[in-house]
């Protein structure tokens, strides 16, 4: 039997450990699965592994609140067991997926049939969100907010039947949902019409930067002003996925959290949040030239100006998580023309390497890396003892060595595409050890797989 097996307890000495805002020298006991002692001097612990991070930095594990893993129904892009071993590497011990695999999770059963697939193949912590669509509404009222993350609501740019543009159903999801409602926001209309019109201005011929013509800053607005107004009109907790306008971000309110709680300036609750992704930070259009369709996504990533001005919103609170929104697809599929690529890229494996770059370059200190990736996530999903490295709390962490490299290469990628859109890109620095639910899931590039995630839960009312 693997040893790894037995281990119910790790020590680990000498880290800097990044949470809640400061950065400390200690050291940190996991039993059980759950982070038992933080402190100093705890070499004389008993455990059944000790690890010596020598002053490397011990993070919580990313929490990425927006993933398609592309299973049931399209595991020739990807399964839930490949995907999750790339997040593990890459700092990830949760992941919170999307509906529209194939069958849409568009009913209760459909749903647990994920989690059932997760349970056997996960290697990292999960949970799906519901899909709604124009007439599934008894369905998704079933979901229960205690076992999953939230409601997934379409309003633009989906597949199967899972666009949900009947306004007298958006006003009852709005009204009724149970918990969390988290929306991609692109005017359907105002992007059918643009594609029309430039499929006849261009043919086949098209621009290297069409998308962000096409899947423009009007549809992106026009949709999420649409989608606050429907939060505040019925008081629900609305999360805005994949900010890519800098015109978007004027929606937002600052955001301050106190236990657990996101609140306006003035202490009242924070209903209507939103998440920037590390692509849209990372590159901006004229990186179109360069990758073609495989930066295509939707919302598309645009002009240089609107990353500055969603990093800005970042910075200033206004926007409140980081995440992916990990789409892979196959390279054979992204070779083909624009207007048959599939929009989507894989990102999942060096989210938290893309915003540690940027902590090197003095764009965002190491607090608030933490701050956006992990405890945000957590406060926003309302996720139960998790985000945070607190005593008592689940033991997702993330060893990180600032002073090593990662260079991404088509062989170094754990996708089951076998491809990124970093490739070529060296970062400055390197996860040597994740641990989820207390087990040491990878290692210093190998994976142990004795033991899968945990399904996550949330203390919601």
């Amino acid at each position: 039997m693997n040893s790894y097996t037995q281990n119910k307890s790790t020590l680990i000495l000498n880290a800097r450990l990044v949470n809640e805002g400061t950065i400390q020298e200690t050291d940190l006991l996991i039993r059980n699965g759950r982070i038992e002692k933080i402190g100093k001097d705890l070499q004389h612990e008993a455990a059944d592994r000790t690890v010596d991070a020598g002053g490397k930095y011990l993070l919580p594990g990313v929490i990425d609140d927006q993933v398609h893993f592309r299973e049931p129904g399209l595991t020739h892009k990807a399964t839930i067991g490949s995907e999750a071993r790339a997040a593990v590497a890459g700092g990830v011990t949760s992941f919170m997926e999307m509906p529209n695999t194939v069958p849409n999770a568009l009913t209760q059963a459909l749903l647990e049939d994920k989690y059932q697939i997760a349970a056997r193949t996960s290697l990292a912590n999960y949970s799906f969100f519901m899909g709604a669509s124009n007439d599934n509404y008894d369905e998704v009222m079933r979901t229960d907010p205690s076992r999953v993350c939230g409601i997934k609501i379409f309003m633009g740019s989906s597949t199967g039947n899972m666009l949900v543009d009947a306004p007298e159903v958006l006003e009852r999801l709005f009204a009724g949902a149970p918990c969390i409602i988290a929306t991609h926001c692109e005017d359907e209309p105002t992007v059918r019409q643009r594609m029309e019109y430039y499929k006849e201005k261009y043919g086949d011929q098209v621009p290297y930067d069409i998308h962000a013509i096409v899947r423009n800053e009007e549809a992106c607005l026009k949709s999420s002003q649409f989608a606050s107004a429907l939060a505040h009109r019925h008081g629900t907790r609305l999360h805005i996925l994949h900010i890519s306008t800098g015109e978007e971000t004027a929606l937002f309110e600052v955001g301050t959290r106190t236990n657990g709680k996101i609140l306006r300036p003035d202490g009242s609750p924070k209903l209507v949040t939103a998440e920037a992704c590390v692509h849209h930070l990372w590159f901006s259009a004229e990186d179109y030239r360069r990758l073609g369709n495989k930066i295509k996504c939707n919302p598309a990533i645009k002009a240089p100006h609107h990353k500055e001005q969603i990093f800005q919103a970042l910075l200033d609170d206004r926007i409140d998580v980081i995440a992916t929104d990990h789409a892979p697809h196959t390279l054979d599929e992204k070779g083909q023309g624009y207007w048959q690529a599939p929009s989507g890229l894989p990102l999942v494996q060096h989210s938290l390497h893309v915003m540690l770059e940027f902590h090197r370059q003095g764009k965002i200190t190491l607090e608030r890396v933490v701050d956006k990736m992990c405890h945000a996530v957590a406060d926003c999903f309302q996720i139960r003892e998790r985000g945070y490295v607190r005593e008592g709390y689940w033991a997702d962490l993330v060893l990180v060595d600032l002073n090593q490299q990662t260079e991404v290469t088509p062989g170094s990628v754990h996708y089951q595409c076998g491809w990124s859109p970093l490739e070529s890109t060296t970062f400055g620095s390197r996860v040597t050890h994740t641990f989820v639910s207390g087990h040491l899931a990878y290692e210093e590039g190998g994976f142990h797989e004795t033991k899968q995630g945990e399904r996550m839960e949330f203390d919601r009312q």
